[in-house]
């Protein structure tokens, strides 16, 4: 690093801006919430969404609760075109949710996106060029004329085709891309050249970016009060921010943005983005929610949602993500635990929510006390996932390992002494083996139909002390497993995670002499299954095998019985399923 920084960067200019009056206002409403997961989001990821996943990520946005949603770069490659096709041709879109679409400032890829929106009934069409300096003089090589001349001709060319297709309520969205390091006086002559391209009076959404986050929030801020000012009185502008998060202020930038008067937030969930991620969507929703303010958005599943975008994603929520993160709500610390334990002894159901080293309540979002209190409150206990894998040959995924913490605490209340590894086994084992009622035979995997993909699965499981047959069909082994299982006991079961691994030398054998049939020490693979039962219940079954599939079918097993939610099934004498 240089001993004199300055010789080599320099400081962004403050915005001259003597009468502020952001530091002084206060968020007391929710703004328009854009999601970006399935365009900004997808292109930072290493290996792009294929379309069932988008589909997920999609119906999850909806469910959520966002309202305007960026379903992609549809000029950019075939399966964004076909993915926004999918939405508007199957009918996927509700009624009051609108669809946004990126595309450059180039007319054949304008066509290409109109075109991918046909028979849309309501979309907003997002183009944008780059507008600050080094961007004009060394990228592009435009002088700022020249810069408007092609905002106007491209938002024209736009509103010829969108023209032509009176069926759709079209808006634009224009992004002065690069906003935050562009000259304030450049960034609105360009929006000002947009709005009068696309049509005085008529509705428009100016999106102005962090595209690279570049100095303090409240330059941002400031910035964003700036142009709030040009556009006030004008109803039809809505005023938007995309802030990145290179600096790790994002979150910090968007909260000053609302402060200076915008109405629209976009970003992603879980902070998703290029370089260091864009704005974290459920943070800021979040942060408001403990102030007191509906974010209008729903993560009373806070853990759902991670996994189904760690899903999409392919990438992890850090353990320590605010709100959402497998530890935000564990303390370690003594002290730490002493306070939370005699807070909650001190408060009563209604009042309000005042906890130390909380700031939001666990259970609002899914989350139970326990998991605060109890894991990880015994001294040593971090080394129980190290001693399973080093004695026995266990790797737990991160959240079974915060699961049986809790497991192992509840025996450790009652002994009060200290385990050794086999004392661990022992109470793993007991947790989450299959009994006599809960088994597996031999199910048969086939393929199944024309997708690539499709199995089917069959064979005999005895569940609840009845032997049955079951038959079911899905995207893979396991997901038709989960459909067998939901059929024949009537109850709904999801897979929110999965994994599985080869097994190095196991000492005592595996799940050795369990009723439930498994191998013992023969067991050459684990696999552990997060289930979601009757949309109430999230927790872990872990099974062995010398075979991955029936390991996994197993673990299944193991996370139903450890539920309680089917005690009896369907028979063909008409019993029904009682949970």
């Amino acid at each position: 690093m240089l001993k004199n920084p300055a010789s080599k960067y320099r400081a962004f200019p403050a915005v001259q801006l003597q009468d502020r009056t952001w530091p002084d206002a206060q968020i007391t409403q929710a703004p328009i919430w854009l999601s970006t997961d399935l365009r900004d989001g997808n292109q930072a990821l290493i290996e792009p969404m294929d379309l069932a996943r988008k589909l997920r990520m999609f119906d999850m946005l909806v469910k959520i609760g966002f309202k305007e949603i960026e379903v992609g770069f549809p000029a950019s490659s075939q399966i964004e075109f076909d993915f926004v096709r999918q939405l508007i041709e199957e009918k996927r879109i509700p009624a009051d949710v609108t669809i946004q679409v990126m595309t450059p400032a180039r007319p054949e890829l304008i066509t290409r996106t109109v075109e991918a929106l046909q028979g849309a009934p309501r979309a907003i069409v997002h183009i944008y060029n780059a507008v600050a300096p080094v961007w004009r003089k060394v990228v592009f090589g435009m002088s700022v004329p020249e810069v408007m001349d092609l905002v106007q001709s491209q938002v024209t060319h736009l509103k010829a085709l969108t023209d032509a297709q009176p069926g759709t309520e079209w808006i634009l969205q224009y992004s002065p891309e690069t906003f935050s390091l562009a000259e304030l006086d450049v960034s609105l002559q360009a929006c000002e050249t947009a709005i009068a391209a696309w049509g005085a009076g008529r509705d428009i959404i100016l999106n102005l970016p962090t595209t690279v986050e570049n100095t303090t929030p409240n330059v941002f801020a400031d910035q964003i009060e700036w142009m709030v000012r040009q556009f006030k009185g004008r109803p039809e502008v809505v005023v938007s921010v995309h802030p990145h998060n290179d600096r790790g202020t994002g979150t910090a930038s968007a909260e000053m943005a609302l402060l200076a008067g915008a109405h629209r937030v976009e970003g992603c969930l879980f902070g998703n983005g290029e370089r260091t991620g864009n704005l974290d969507i459920v943070n800021v929703a979040l942060n408001m929610y403990v102030q007191g303010v509906s974010p209008g958005l729903d993560f009373s599943d806070i853990d759902a949602i991670r996994a189904e975008v760690e899903h999409c994603n392919q990438l992890p929520v850090p353990a320590r993500h605010p709100y959402a993160g497998d530890l935000v709500y564990t303390s370690f610390s003594g002290s730490h635990q002493d306070a939370i334990k005699k807070a909650f002894a001190a408060r009563n159901e209604g009042d309000v929510w005042e906890m130390p080293y909380l700031p939001i309540d666990p259970k609002d979002l899914g989350r139970s006390y326990e998991a605060v209190i109890r894991v990880n409150s015994q001294s040593g206990k971090g080394g129980i996932s190290y001693l399973l894998e080093e004695e026995y040959g266990l790797t737990m995924p991160r959240r079974l390992q915060i699961e049986f913490s809790q497991v192992v605490q509840r025996a450790m209340d009652v002994t009060g002494t200290e385990f050794t590894a086999k004392d661990l086994w022992q109470i793993f084992e007991r947790e989450y083996q299959l009994d006599a009622n809960y088994a597996v035979a031999q199910c048969r995997v086939e393929p199944a139909g024309s997708n690539e993909g499709e199995v089917r699965v069959s064979g005999r499981v005895q569940i609840a002390g009845q032997s049955i047959a079951v038959q079911g069909q899905g995207n893979g082994p396991i997901d038709a497993f989960v459909h067998a299982i939901s059929s024949a006991t009537g109850v709904p079961v999801r897979v929110l995670d999965y994994s599985e691994h080869a097994m190095h030398s196991v000492a005592g054998g595996a799940f050795a002499g369990s009723a439930g049939g498994q191998n013992g020490a023969n067991a050459k693979a684990a696999a552990y299954v997060e289930l979601r039962v009757n949309e109430s219940q999230t927790l872990y079954g872990a099974g062995m095998d010398s075979n991955i599939t029936q390991a996994a079918f197993r673990a299944v097993m193991s996370a139903l019985a450890r539920s309680g939610a089917v005690t009896r099934v369907n028979t063909p004498a008409g019993d029904t399923v009682a949970a």
